[in-house]
């Protein structure tokens, strides 16, 4: 079980937001993950993948600066099991192209945006993830 702390978790938020409202203020987009590297791909068509570059940069580099400001290693688990990962990976994506966007988009953008469609995306991959993990707790023996 993970540790809750409080502080980190209100400064991650805080800065999420601040992400989210830059985004939309620089670019007029809203920063869905998936969407945003999605769009690094080739070809590009516009000038605007260097941003699109440093933010997701960004979220390689925020664990790591981080790291060097305390000292203390990002608590990650990864489990070993490389086909199962891959195939959640997959299945991870192929569920944000079929919601036409991704939890950071739908969640913290689509939320704030009073979206019905992102309130009813954010409900089915909760309710999905609450399911898994009873069922993968409970059901199929963890």
């Amino acid at each position: 079980m993970t540790e809750f702390t409080p502080w980190s978790a209100l400064l991650g938020g805080v800065l999420i937001g601040l992400a989210a409202v830059g985004m939309m203020a620089l670019e007029g987009r809203i920063a869905g993950i998936s969407g945003i590297a999605s769009r690094l791909l080739p070809p590009w068509p516009d000038a605007a993948w260097k941003g699109r570059l440093g933010f997701v940069l960004g979220l390689v580099a925020a664990p790591l600066a981080a790291w060097l400001a305390t000292g203390d290693a990002p608590a990650q688990s990864v489990p070993g099991n490389l086909p199962l990962m891959a195939l959640a990976g997959l299945l991870v994506g192929f569920g944000a192209v079929l919601g036409h966007g991704c939890t950071s988009g739908h969640g913290v953008c689509g939320l704030a945006r009073f979206s019905p469609r992102s309130l009813a995306a954010v409900l089915t991959f909760m309710i999905t993830g609450f399911l898994t993990v009873a069922l993968m707790r409970h059901g199929l023996g963890s």
